[in-house]
């Protein structure tokens, strides 16, 4: 009876031996897991906020960019202006220059002798 009630403590022993290891390792795992599931969120987290300045800093590029493109054709714009005006004065000022020599001329003049 004594081998029988030493065999049921080790049997009850190691029941509970293997229940502690087990219930330890549970644990262990829970808490690896949510440490993983709290990194899996940091990392989540960390990329949205590279991903939003990055999207900045390409929104201020196309920004620039556009900006610069807008004032190439602007200035192309001008120099066609330009070009148009400086002809246009040009043939004013020469017709203008006809104008006032034959003006200054008087018809059927005598000479000074």
């Amino acid at each position: 009876m004594k081998k029988a009630l030493g065999e049921v403590r080790a049997v009850v022993a190691s029941v509970v031996e293997k229940a502690k290891l087990r219930k330890g390792m549970i644990s262990i795992l829970a808490i690896l897991f949510v440490l993983q599931l709290y990194f899996v969120r940091e990392l989540l987290a960390a990329e949205l906020l590279f991903g939003l300045a990055f999207g900045a800093l390409f929104a201020i590029g196309a920004i620039i960019y556009l900006a610069g493109a807008l004032g190439e054709r602007g200035l192309a714009f001008a120099e066609v202006g330009i070009r148009v005006v400086s002809d246009a004065t040009r043939r004013g000022y020469n017709g203008l220059e006809d104008l006032t020599r034959k003006s200054l001329r008087l018809p059927r003049s005598e000479s000074a002798q």
